[in-house]
């Protein structure tokens, strides 16, 4: 057998959307196992508190404040990091936002156009910004955070759901133009997580949720996400590229 790593030590992971949830959950995990992490997000506060973090246990980062709807910022912010950290070797378009509609809402084309803006359009914008440094890199790997939604859909989410399939799609499309240079491109779809998305929702609405739908019988944790970007982020997943995983308990893989 030959000598794969599985270590993210030194390497440089961007990670969007890390202010909180899941997106913390990941610049924490990656933080710890020693990569130095682009702690990216809209909310100076939390990545500030983030990075804060990350330096108290020891581990390097660096936060960039980023709108990843405006185009124009994230070839900035991706020159920026470059110029902190020297390069680029995983990128994880995490930032996403949620938004309810009904079809004949008044506000419907601009909650769908801001919807996958954020969630699908800022993937590819920020791949194509990177890919001149994940080419030099000895490891690239990109993952996209998706949703079970990408999978199914729930009522008045069309526009959540549309940009999840749409970030499926995109990955396994990135993953056939980039592999032949040994990019790796792969999706994740998290099922009901316990975020600030979810935060709403009633805690015996969530507990008959998971107990209805998940194997599991229970709702995510952030971290249990972050450790599955990880796993597809290592040296040694270098034959891993184009695939959906579900993160979400068995809720795709229940029928009843």
């Amino acid at each position: 057998m030959t000598s794969q790593s599985r270590s993210v030590k030194n390497s440089v992971a961007i990670v969007t959307g890390a202010a909180s949830g899941m997106g913390r959950a990941t610049a924490l995990l990656f933080a710890r196992e020693g990569a130095r992490v682009a702690v990216v997000d809209m909310n100076a506060d939390g990545i500030a508190k983030v990075t804060r973090e990350i330096e108290k246990e020891g581990g390097q980062a660096s936060a960039f404040v980023l709108d990843v709807s405006d185009a124009h910022a994230i070839e900035t912010t991706i020159a920026a990091i470059v110029d902190v950290f020297g390069g680029i070797d995983i990128l994880v378009n995490n930032a996403g936002i949620a938004a309810l509609s009904a079809l004949d809402d008044a506000r419907y084309d601009e909650i769908w156009a801001r919807v996958l803006a954020i969630n699908l359009t800022a993937h590819q914008r920020l791949v194509r910004a990177a890919l001149p440094h994940l080419r030099k890199s000895t490891a690239p790997r990109v993952v996209n955070i998706a949703s079970t939604e990408a999978l199914g859909a729930t009522p008045r989410d069309s526009a959540y759901a549309a940009a999840k399939a749409g970030v499926a799609g995109l990955t396994r499309a990135l993953a056939v133009d980039l592999g032949p240079e040994g990019i790796t491109v792969n999706c994740i779809c998290p099922g009901p997580i316990l975020t600030g998305m979810t935060q709403a929702i009633p805690e015996e609405h969530k507990t008959i949720f998971a107990k209805r739908r998940t194997a599991l019988r229970r709702y995510g944790e952030p971290e249990e996400v972050a450790h599955i970007t990880l796993s597809l982020c290592l040296p040694a997943a270098s034959y891993i590229t184009g695939a959906v995983i579900p993160v979400d308990g068995g809720l795709m893989a229940r029928n009843a």
